[in-house]
């Protein structure tokens, strides 16, 4: 870890750093398994820990975060400029809390909702899904087992 971003890290409370450590962890575990992420860049980006690809132009930054205005929960932050939050919110309401059309909300008290978190993750890294809400839905199905193929039940609503 960069020394700059683990400064980051140690200034969190412990439980914001431990659910963003998870996240972290998470985030390197998508990049290693999913074709076409791998490798990746840590950096800061306004001034909190951000993963993007190592090779230009391939899938969307991922931030972490915490805010003292929302001390029960941390973010993961993704390009709100996509339909990626739209996406995810319809597929995956019951999982997350969200911020506008720019996060995802994780609180500290309930457990890391990894499975869908890794989808989310491997969506926003595959550059062909950004901006396209059927194209990032047909990777998330792929992601949790489905066809990918836009006919799955899953591709068009939120898991039963």
């Amino acid at each position: 870890m960069p020394t700059d971003v683990a400064e980051i890290f140690a200034a969190y409370p412990t439980a914001i750093r431990t659910k963003l450590k998870a996240v972290r962890q998470l985030i390197f575990d998508v990049a290693k398994t999913t074709k076409g992420i791998a490798p990746l860049q840590e950096t800061l980006k306004w001034g909190e820990p951000a993963y993007l690809p190592a090779a230009p132009k391939i899938g969307s930054t991922i931030r972490l975060g915490w805010k003292h205005s929302a001390p029960e929960h941390c973010a993961v932050y993704f390009h709100c400029q996509t339909t990626l939050i739209s996406t995810f919110r319809t597929l995956f309401a019951d999982e997350f809390a969200f911020e506008g059309n720019r996060a995802l909300l994780l609180k500290l008290s309930d457990p890391l909702p990894e499975e869908p978190l890794a989808a989310c993750v491997a969506t926003s890294r595959q550059a062909p899904m950004i901006g396209s809400q059927r194209r990032s839905r047909c990777a998330i199905t792929n992601a949790r087992g489905g066809s990918g193929d836009g006919n799955d039940r899953r591709s068009s609503t939120r898991p039963g």
